[in-house]
């Protein structure tokens, strides 16, 4: 399974809390797309299915990976981005100024967040429904690789999940890249449930990461 989030936007560039809004790639965010998409389309890691966040965002660079690989897109709507509430849409320092130290707090605690959004306990919850659902419904995979097109909050919590951490590790994950990703391994336990294995975090196609 392979975990990818979407390209730039002119919010990433300018430090601006997206969360849920509808925000659109920018230059080079399209520029990262296509580069991403060529990667999976050279490396062809067998991707048999596709499944995006349904913002335009994840949207779109889950479309270029798709053209390159031949696969059609699938929405998901709980695959987007961690809901930040009265943060959404503003700055860092906009944030920081008129609630000093929360998101220094935000950051490091899974279990908190901002006024009207969500945890990442919770993110970490509606993502792992995917996966699950997707273990319940198609009986090929594991076997074939299923590409997740999401955002860096959520994909840190879905990957924190996965790979079972405590609660208090799950901010261990922060810092993914625009179009990095990560991959997964499912593997038969001892005990026979299905564990995963993380073999790359923040992978990324040379170049790819742009100011």
């Amino acid at each position: 399974m392979l975990l990818l989030r979407h390209g730039q936007t002119t919010y990433n560039a300018t430090r601006r809390m997206q969360g849920q809004l509808d925000t659109t790639l920018s230059a080079a965010g399209r520029r990262q797309a296509a580069a991403v998409g060529a990667h999976f389309g050279r490396a062809n890691p067998d991707i048999t299915r596709i499944l995006s966040s349904d913002l335009s965002r994840a949207r779109d660079t889950a479309e270029a990976v798709g053209a390159a690989v031949g696969v059609p897109v699938e929405p998901d709507a709980r695959l987007r981005e961690t809901r930040l509430g009265v943060w959404q849409g503003r700055t860092h320092a906009e944030i920081d100024a008129d609630y000093p130290g929360l998101r220094a707090r935000w950051r490091h605690d899974p279990t908190w967040a901002p006024p009207g959004g969500e945890t990442r306990v919770e993110v970490a919850a509606r993502m792992r429904a995917v996966v699950d659902e997707l273990l319940a419904g198609y009986p090929d995979w594991p076997g074939n690789a299923v590409l997740l097109v999401a955002h860096g909050g959520a994909i840190a919590a879905l990957t924190a999940s996965l790979t079972d951490v405590p609660v208090s590790h799950y901010t261990m994950f922060n810092g993914m890249r625009n179009t990095a990703w990560v991959e997964f391994t499912g593997k038969p336990r001892p005990d026979g449930e299905l564990g995963w294995y993380l073999g790359a975090f923040n992978a990324q196609v040379t170049g790819g990461e742009e100011p």
